[in-house]
């Protein structure tokens, strides 16, 4: 009797023990336990690509604040971002498949919707407009000690034109056929803007012009050694680029904006674009949505990694923008009584 009370007792052991761990959670291997007591599978999280510009330009800091922003308040997205060429490529990397996402000029936009200009006979509306960021201001910039005071200077002189696939390459050239300059007057190289500034430091190059914020922190650097020239853009010049480029507008640099060993510059009068973050027309409308609502309500979050962050106005979310708008932007704006 003791022997077979005592293998009741063992086998009521084991059956306990074996309910117990039944009931327990499914350790490191399994998800959590939902109300039914099933596992839930774990979320997985979707990686999207921001495309944005060369490292020394505005797009690529303030595209990286932008990212670690969305990480932070939008569930279940990690987006990375990706140096590149700027707008022209961009576009092409959103048709492609490259990029999820990327920050474009609205002119190169217009002209991939179109197939004109660096898109001549290449139509490309795969992509949908999310919202304007920040203005973009073209901004040329020469050596004092080379003479080039002016855009007309230029003649004769060595020019970064902007990189291959920028927006800044495919503007610089009407901006200097409006002053009468062929490329042929000049030696125009495609370097990056870090890459210029570097040459102009070393005297090796005479001016240089990129698509920026200002103030430009490349600009700022080049003016701790090397007295500058703002190669400013206005009067008839400026009336006849404008009848090229109906989406061109002028802009004004505030005077005390940049300075140069304790001399404040005075306005600067040059043009300006706008600087606009575009999504694959097949992105998620829900996603869509978060996307632009954490841009714009969190901008000031944006600004404490990238100053511009603070140019991120919802009043200017649909200036410039000619192409198709993502329904997901459409949505947010609806809701802010912008449309």
């Amino acid at each position: 009797m003791k022997k077979r009370s005592l293998l009741l007792m063992v086998a009521l052991v084991l059956i306990l023990s074996l309910v117990v761990v039944g009931c327990g959670g499914g350790g490191a291997t399994g998800g959590d336990a939902g109300e039914s007591g099933e596992a839930e599978a774990p979320r997985r999280t979707q990686e999207l690509l921001l495309a944005t510009g060369g490292t020394a330009g505005t797009y690529y800091p303030l595209g990286a604040a932008i990212a670690n922003v969305w990480n932070e308040n939008v569930e279940g997205i990690n987006v990375t971002i990706q140096p590149t060429g700027a707008s022209v490529e961009n576009i092409r990397l959103l048709n492609s498949g490259d990029a999820d996402l990327v920050m474009a000029m609205n002119n190169i936009a217009d002209d991939a919707w179109k197939g004109v200009g660096s898109f001549d006979g290449q139509v490309i509306q795969s992509f949908r407009a999310v919202g304007v960021i920040y203005p973009e201001i073209i901004q040329g910039v020469g050596l004092v000690e080379k003479g080039v005071l002016t855009v007309e200077d230029q003649k004769g002189k060595t020019v970064a034109g902007g990189p291959p696939g920028s927006g800044t390459a495919a503007t610089t050239p009407h901006i200097f056929r409006a002053y009468g300059l062929e490329d042929n007057d000049m030696t125009i190289v495609n370097d990056t803007f870090g890459d210029a500034v570097d040459k102009m430091k070393d005297g090796h190059l005479d001016a240089a012009w990129n698509v920026l914020g200002a103030p430009a922190s490349a600009i700022v650097d080049l003016l701790t050694t090397k007295e500058i020239a703002f190669l400013e853009i206005k009067g008839e010049a400026l009336q006849q680029l404008q009848s090229e480029f109906p989406l061109v507008a002028p802009h004004v640099i505030p005077a005390g904006t940049y300075n140069y060993r304790g001399n404040d510059y005075p306005e600067i009068n040059t043009i300006a674009l706008q600087a606009v973050l575009y999504a694959r027309d097949d992105m998620d409308e829900d996603l869509v949505y978060e996307l632009t609502k954490n841009m714009y309500e969190k901008n000031s979050d944006i600004a404490r990694s990238h100053a511009t962050g603070e140019q991120i106005q919802l009043q200017n979310a649909l200036n410039g923008i000619t192409t198709d708008l993502h329904p997901g932007a459409i949505k947010y704006y609806k809701e802010q009584g912008l449309m």
